[in-house]
Order: C-alpha cells, then sequence, then structure tokens
C-alpha cells in the first residue's frame, strides 16, 4: 500500500471503504425489494459502532481500535469495520457474548422487515446500535425506534455510539423475550439473536397485521400477527447463525447426531437446520428419515404458528402431517 494512503485521513478512509461496502451490497441483490436501504447503510457510518473489535488469530483473538497509537492499526481497523463480515464486539472468557452482524445480512433482513413509513419497531438486542441507527434513518424518526439489550454494558455502549452518530432511539436494558409493554404496540420487531421459540410477550405487544423477523434455528422466519394471541409464517431461504437470546427464552445447545445418519447428511445444513427444529419431537434417525422422504426440503417450506399458549413448527402445512411443538404442552 503507498504513503499515500496510509496517510489518508481516517474519515476520508472511512467514506470511501463505507461506498465499496454498499456498492458490495448492492451487488449481492440483498435490498432488491427495497432499495430505499441502499441511503440508509450510505449514510450510517459503522465504524462509529465499532471502535473497537476482535478477529480471530492463533490461539485467540486480536483488538483492533481507533485508538491504536500506531498509524497503520488505525486504517486496519476503520477498513475492517466496513468489511461485509460479522465483527465480534464483546468476549467474555472467550465466550463470544456481542457482535455486529454481516451488513449484508443485516441488509436482507431489514428488507425482508418491510418497514413502512411511521411503523413503530422493536429491535431484540441492542448489539453496537448500528441496526437501530439503520432503523431510525430509514424511518427519519429516532422516537419510533425501541432497542433492547439484558447486559447495562452493551446498551450504554449503544447509546454511545448512537449519540455519536446523530441518533437518540430508545433503548432499553431488559430481558428481551419480555419485549417492551411500556413503548408497544409496535408494527414490527426485529430479533439480531438467535430464540428456540417465540416469546409471547412480543405477539401481544404488535398490532393486528405487524411483521416479526427473527432468527430460529438455524434459520430467519417471519411471521404475521393475526391478533394478540396469534401469528404463523414461513422461514426465508436463508441460512443464519446468531448469538443465543440471553435471559428468558435463551437458546439451547445444539442436539447431537449419534450413529444411523450417514455423514453426509450430518454435515448438511438443511439436515441440522430439521433436526434443530423438532428438536425433542424426532430423534436424528427420524429426522433424516424424514428429511430424506421429503426430498431434502428448502426452508421455504418450514414455518411456525403460535396459537394462544400454543407454538408449533411445521413442514408445508401448519395442520400437518409434520408438525413439531415449540414448546412443552
Amino acid at each position: 500500500m503507498g504513503a499515500h494512503a496510509l496517510h489518508k485521513d481516517l474519515e476520508e478512509l472511512a467514506a470511501e471503504a463505507r461506498a465499496e461496502l454498499v456498492d458490495r451490497i448492492d451487488a449481492s441483490g440483498a435490498w432488491a425489494d427495497d432499495p430505499v436501504w441502499r441511503e440508509a447503510f450510505t449514510a450510517v457510518p459503522r465504524h462509529l459502532f465499532v471502535p473497537y473489535y476482535y478477529v480471530g488469530v492463533m490461539g485467540g483473538h486480536e483488538r483492533r481500535w481507533s485508538e491504536s497509537p500506531d498509524a497503520h492499526e488505525r486504517e486496519r481497523w476503520v477498513r475492517g469495520a466496513y468489511a461485509d463480515a460479522p465483527l465480534a464486539t464483546r468476549l467474555r472468557d472467550g465466550e463470544l457474548l456481542s457482535s455486529s452482524s454481516q451488513p449484508s445480512l443485516m441488509a436482507m433482513m431489514l428488507t425482508a422487515l418491510e418497514v413502512a413509513d411511521g411503523d413503530r419497531v422493536l429491535e431484540i438486542g441492542a448489539g453496537t446500535g448500528y441496526n437501530a441507527a439503520l432503523l431510525a434513518h430509514r424511518l427519519g424518526d429516532d422516537d419510533l425506534v425501541t432497542t433492547i439489550d439484558l447486559e447495562p454494558d452493551i446498551t450504554e455502549a449503544a447509546r454511545r455510539h448512537l449519540a455519536a452518530a446523530g441518533h437518540h432511539p430508545v433503548v432499553v436494558t431488559g430481558d428481551g423475550a419480555r419485549g417492551v409493554p411500556e413503548r408497544a404496540p409496535f408494527d414490527r420487531i426485529i430479533a439480531t439473536c438467535a430464540l428456540t421459540s417465540i416469546p409471547t410477550a412480543w405477539i401481544a405487544q404488535c398490532r393486528p397485521g405487524a411483521r416479526i423477523l427473527t432468527p430460529l434455528a438455524t434459520g430467519l422466519v417471519a411471521l404475521t400477527v393475526r391478533d394478540t394471541g396469534h401469528a404463523d409464517g414461513r422461514f426465508l431461504h436463508t441460512p443464519a447463525y446468531f448469538v443465543p437470546l440471553r435471559g428468558e427464552g435463551r437458546s439451547e445447545p445444539e442436539p447431537g447426531s449419534p450413529g444411523g445418519v450417514p455423514r453426509a447428511a450430518r454435515e448438511h445444513e438443511l439436515y441440522r437446520f430439521l433436526l434443530l427444529l423438532s428438536r425433542g419431537s424426532l430423534d436424528p434417525r427420524e429426522a433424516y428419515q424424514l428429511w430424506e422422504r421429503e426430498g431434502r426440503p428448502l426452508r421455504q417450506r418450514y414455518g411456525i404458528t403460535v396459537s394462544g399458549e400454543d407454538e408449533w413448527a411445521w413442514l408445508d402445512d401448519p395442520e400437518g402431517p409434520y408438525t413439531w411443538p415449540l414448546r412443552p404442552p
């Protein structure tokens, strides 16, 4: 890299890197159904939300940060902030607590959320605050956006990052599974952490016709709320891997795949998806037999229905024959 590039003002470098990221997301088609998101990603500076992050190196993690005394390291930090990649932002004893999601996946999820002007949006998992800033920019009204996280240090940092970027949505410290009833009703709920079932509090805090988009198993399900006790919808086509929700409704370890299942199936992400979705109802061998019998179904053939206290996953049809409860009866 030439001397000129090394001495570029970091803000200029950030703007250049941001434009390159936006072009990459554009080329991926992530916001093809709602190109207004291009303007939000162009306007909101991701580097303000990741003043430091960790990259994997042999034997652990290396921190990159904005205040490094080394100019080369500061440049690596700002370029990495605009990579189309997830960034680990908080670690505890080697365990990932929080991250900034891959921008192209964020763009796809925000597009799939189908936000409209005037919508009140709840985000579960404040993270760095970047996603909340994108929503606030898109809606043009910070007060329409509420974001919640369990860890006070995460929400405090998110508030700082948002303020630095000129946004002040409502940032709440609490259990995301309980929602934020004092800010309800919501038109949209988006989660950036993995769940094993849909919290009933979310549905109760939504207006009829609201849309909920959340990671579940290793996919993303988009639900339409019918009324305060009912919602249903299908999975999107894309795989999605997120840090589990902490607190109430937290995720559980992925089930194992004992003998009787061919190795190729055990390693196939669509088989693993079915195994997670049918947890407690199908053992690995039964899941494999169903998976093969039904032609190795893509995620779009699966869905979730919530009806009062009952909640179940299904293949092709909510009424069966293939349904699996997501909560104990």
